[in-house]
């Protein structure tokens, strides 16, 4: 096997993984024509068509599947191999990539990452932010954080972060319209900041549960967006009720420039989780990285 068969067969399993050559491009630093090239030739070389490529995805042809199903163990042996000479260096080194939420990467990521970072400069992180189920093996990440009540059984899992609550909130010129919810059941009547959940496209029902009676409630509203922040955002600007991570609006109840209610339909439940499969045998690097995220009480 020459060296151009190695870096092809790695640019064809980041497409494929990606499902785009524009985002495939970008992960692998190159453009987009030079990456169709490499892909044409590669399939030139094997003489069968690997990819079908439409006008809003990239997906593989049965040639291509069967392909990955060989390329991905073999990758990640050869992955697991060069971790293992990273073992012989006098300081831990490699890169590790992660898919994490955007509130998981700024609130218990990073706050630890810069720690262990500038102790150790031979070790690079790459975060991919992203809240949908991300599989972490099928797009070759070494870890992914999740929720503790989201995690797939085969998965070793570190808890990383406290218990969460979520809050229902609105600003006071809101609630000088409109009457504060005392029940759930109130929220029909109200004008709620909807959230649009990236995994699957549809509407988050809001979870609420006191003495033991849980509820999933559906709201409605003029905004629906896929972002937390923007829907805060909203409801900072008195255009309904939103339903946050208890942590992204702390400060703005403190300042009273928004209202918090149903607390008590709102209990803790558990926070983020590091992750990553059962077979995996962590470098020194990535055995660094679980220790300093591990959430001790």
């Amino acid at each position: 096997m020459q060296r151009d068969d190695l870096v092809d067969l790695n640019a064809f399993l980041i497409v494929a993984a990606e499902g785009s050559f524009t985002r495939a491009a970008a992960r692998l630093g190159t453009s987009q024509s030079a990456l169709s090239h490499t892909i044409r030739r590669l399939e030139t070389r094997l003489g069968v068509r690997l990819l079908a490529r439409t006008t809003r995805s990239v997906v593989p042809t049965q040639a291509g599947e069967r392909l990955l199903a060989k390329l991905r163990p073999a990758l990640s042996e050869i992955e697991a191999g060069l971790d293992d000479l990273n073992e012989l260096r006098d300081r831990p080194a490699g890169t590790i990539r992660i898919t994490t939420a955007e509130h998981a990467a700024t609130t218990v990521l990073w706050p630890a990452l810069k720690k262990l970072l500038r102790d150790y400069p031979d070790i690079h992180v790459e975060l991919s932010i992203d809240s949908s189920l991300t599989d972490i093996v099928a797009d070759r990440f070494d870890a992914g954080v999740r929720l503790g009540e989201s995690l797939a059984r085969d998965m070793i899992a570190v808890p990383i972060g406290p218990e969460l609550r979520m809050a229902v909130v609105a600003a006071p010129a809101y609630f000088a319209r409109h009457p504060p919810p005392h029940t759930p059941g109130d929220l029909a009547a109200h004008r709620c900041i909807n959230l649009r959940l990236q995994t699957a496209g549809g509407l988050y029902a809001w979870e609420l549960e006191r003495d033991g009676r849980e509820l999933r409630v559906r709201v409605e509203g003029q905004i629906t967006s896929s972002s937390m922040t923007m829907n805060i955002q909203a409801a900072l600007d008195g255009f309904g009720i939103a339903f946050a991570v208890e942590d992204q609006v702390e400060a703005e109840i403190r300042a009273g420039r928004l209202i918090r209610v149903l607390d008590d339909w709102c209990p803790p439940f558990a926070g983020y989780y590091l992750y990553y499969p059962s077979r995996r045998q962590p470098s020194a690097a990535f055995s660094l990285l679980v220790e300093a995220l591990r959430w001790r009480r």
